[in-house]
């Protein structure tokens, strides 16, 4: 029998959290729908924790999601279980590089992604001059939207932000060098406006993140936003106004709901398709969302 080896990668550092919950939820979703066309393969997730337990994901792993997490990026850069971490990013992109058909593959998010950037040294990472966290847009590069996983998005997606540490000053000779590719930025190719962060990367084979939290779902950024120091806290930081949009766009399908619905389940079908042709499995058709959630919800008004 046939394996599937799927790993969540979780850089939470032991702190409680809603993208763990997230992350489960969108491996089971996809599980789920592989095992719907391929019956007879057995689907295995392994969860470890590199930074408070020293663990570090399986070479043996197909696909990878490795998340967010707090503190800064810099801190235990040397300690055994970053350079073990950074190790397993190269792993990747050179099994990867050397079976293009069923190596494996990994998407970073936030403190992973802020880890790789250091780590191949497409830009700098720096600290924000204050944090940014709510629901902003981010904007496809054309890279990005000839990227499968972010084709549906057209020119820009709504994301969950919470970050204090930004990718700048692209270094485009190394990033080129390595394959890689920017895919989306904080606002509109050839603008700074909105801000300079360098929001998505592919680094090169079998390997892509964004600064960003695609996991993010509706009921985990409402739990959050609904704790009264959160809630202060963005009024405080962005005003009544922009918190009240938020909220109509957690209502939204069309943004942040469509975000989580799309672009990981896209890329891990995209990847999985991958190893189905290898491996002689069914594939899978690009993910739908599904809109039950919002049914009981009182329409937007225009």
């Amino acid at each position: 029998m046939q394996t599937l080896r799927l790993s969540l990668v979780d850089m939470n550092n032991g702190v409680p959290n809603e993208a763990v919950r997230c992350f489960r939820r969108l491996f089971a979703g996809f599980t789920a729908r592989v095992r719907a066309a391929n019956p007879r393969l057995s689907v295995q997730l392994e969860h470890v924790q590199p930074r408070n337990l020293g663990e570090l994901p399986s070479p043996e792993a197909n696909l990878v999601l490795s998340s967010g997490g707090p503190g800064s990026p810099h801190d235990g850069w040397d300690e055994p279980w970053c350079s073990g971490y950074r190790a397993f990013l190269d792993g990747v992109m050179e099994r990867a590089a050397r079976r293009p058909e069923d190596g494996p593959a990994a998407f970073l998010v936030c403190h992973s992604y802020e880890i790789a950037v250091q780590h191949f040294r497409f830009a700098a990472m720096t600290e924000r001059p204050n944090l940014k966290f709510a629901i902003f847009p981010a904007y496809l590069t054309a890279d990005g939207q000839r990227t499968d996983f972010l084709r549906p998005f057209g020119d820009r997606l709504f994301i969950w932000e919470h970050r204090a540490w930004q990718a700048v000053e692209l270094d485009q000779r190394r990033m080129t060098a390595q394959g890689g590719a920017l895919l989306a930025t904080e606002s509109r190719p050839g603008q700074t406006d909105k801000g300079e962060g360098l929001l998505g990367f592919r680094f090169g084979p079998g390997l892509e993140g964004t600064q960003f939290h695609p996991e993010a779902d509706r009921p985990g950024v409402l739990a959050w936003i609904e704790r009264p120091e959160h809630a202060e806290a963005l009024k405080d930081a962005y005003g009544n106004s922009l918190y009240d949009r938020m909220m109509k766009t957690l209502a939204d399908p069309g943004r942040l709901a469509r975000t989580y619905a799309l672009l990981i389940p896209g890329w891990l079908t995209e990847r999985f398709n991958r190893l189905a042709r290898a491996r002689g499995l069914k594939p899978l058709a690009p993910p739908v969302q599904d809109m039950g959630e919002f049914e009981d919800d009182v329409p937007l008004a225009s």
